[in-house]
């Protein structure tokens, strides 16, 4: 289904945003205070505005409030983020996304209302310390300090075996919630059809546990 989004902010964050939900299909609204970031922004973007986000008056003019998803993705300038996250949350805008430079910006965001904070620098360094510890893991999602799901290559270990016998969920405390299978994703495999080398398993659960279950299961 089309959305709309507006992304205030058009550092390589937000520009890699914007152009993704373009892509898709999606209504944009690209919004940043240099005119030369919204001239270039025209090739990925439904609409674009010079506006300083972090004046109350001028986000109300441009109809921010017509907006239910608006990322704020504003880049070095910490005083403009919350000054701006300030606003659109007492506009009542329903979903705030806002890119975060540290943990101190992290706690005033979600003091003023945020509702979903972003860390891309060190989400991406975390994808990349799984890529570069485990030659198994394809593809790895932070769910919080604790808890992440992660897409891991099965090897040899698994041959002729099957879920029931890898019994994973009482051995290392994971829960498997599909398997890719010749490029078919099976979101309720059956527990005793056979495994083979190359199958893919997502995986949710404890960060430890699902090391050890890397290590030991496959």
């Amino acid at each position: 289904m089309k959305k709309q989004f507006a992304i205030i902010g058009l550092g390589r964050f937000g520009t890699s945003i914007c152009k993704e939900l373009f892509h898709m299909g999606h209504e944009v609204l690209a919004i940043d205070k240099t005119e030369k970031k919204i001239e270039m922004a025209g090739a990925f973007a439904t609409q674009t505005l010079l506006c300083d986000a972090t004046d109350e008056t001028e986000l109300s003019k441009i109809g921010i409030r017509n907006f239910e998803h608006v990322i704020v993705a504003i880049g070095d300038d910490i005083q403009a983020s919350i000054l701006c996250t300030l606003h659109l949350k007492d506009f009542n805008i329903p979903r705030v996304w806002v890119k975060a430079q540290n943990d101190y910006h992290h706690k005033v965001l979600e003091k003023i209302g945020a509702d979903r904070i972003f860390h891309p620098e060190k989400d991406m360094g975390n994808r990349i310390a799984s890529f570069l510890t485990s030659e198994k893991v394809i593809d790895y999602i932070d769910l919080s300090a604790d808890y992440s799901i992660v897409e891991v290559l099965a090897s040899k270990k698994v041959n002729g075996k099957s879920l029931i016998d890898l019994n994973v969920r009482a051995r290392f405390g994971c829960t498997i919630l599909a398997i890719k299978q010749n490029g078919k994703v099976n979101v309720t495999p059956d527990p005793s059809e056979k495994l083979n080398q190359g199958d893919i398993f997502i995986v949710i659960g404890n960060k430890q546990d699902l090391m050890r279950f890397q290590e030991a299961a496959l």
